[in-house]
């Protein structure tokens, strides 16, 4: 009778035990598949912020211009990370207007005005901005929309010049950089050069 009573009560400690454990990690399994859903549930981003991409439509800023000077191919503009600025031969200077918009506005990013650029080489007065048709405001030299090239991967590169015969480094004036006398300077022919491998 006694051995009953004991295997009795300790079934019911071991029923008891069980039960604790189930509930303790029913308890576990709903909090990680609440916090599981609240994760999958938050706004999540597949690029990080800033990266300069915005409805598919790559973007550059720069908070000052700069100038670089090559051998064939005179002075040229740059961003505050030494890369190559470009102007777009379909864009207006005068009203400025960017033509440079859907799938090419991926390829040669709008280089986007922020409140105050400085300019060293520059005339700070040519300096200017201009209201994109996507309700950016794009970075202007002389008139001319400014743009950075995504071929071009660290600073000096210049693998966008002549590129379609349309597009072309631009210099501290806003004019298209100059091609050397025996025709170099063109998008095949600028790795070559110095700071372009």
């Amino acid at each position: 009778m006694i051995r009953q009573r004991v295997v009795l009560a300790a079934a019911a400690g071991v029923t008891s035990a069980l039960l604790l454990t189930a509930c303790g990690s029913s308890g576990d399994s709903s909090s990680s598949t609440d916090s599981g859903a609240a994760a999958s549930s938050a706004p999540t981003s597949s690029a990080p912020a800033g990266n300069g991409d915005a409805d598919g439509m790559g973007m550059a800023t720069t908070s000052m211009l700069m100038t670089e000077e090559m051998e064939g191919m005179g002075t040229f503009v740059t961003d505050d990370k030494g890369m190559t600025l470009y102007r777009y031969e379909m864009d207006q200077a005068s009203p400025s207007k960017s033509m440079c918009t859907g799938d090419c506005a991926k390829t040669w990013m709008p280089v986007m005005a922020q409140d105050s650029v400085k300019a060293m080489g520059v005339e700070q007065s040519l300096v200017g901005s201009v209201d994109r048709s996507d309700g950016m405001k794009q970075l202007t030299l002389a008139g001319r929309p400014l743009y950075r090239y995504m071929g071009d991967a660290k600073a000096g590169e210049m693998k966008g010049q002549a590129k379609d015969s349309k597009w072309y480094a631009v210099t501290p004036a806003g004019e298209k950089a100059a091609m050397s006398s025996d025709g170099s300077g063109s998008s095949e022919d600028m790795e070559g050069m110095p700071g372009m491998s």
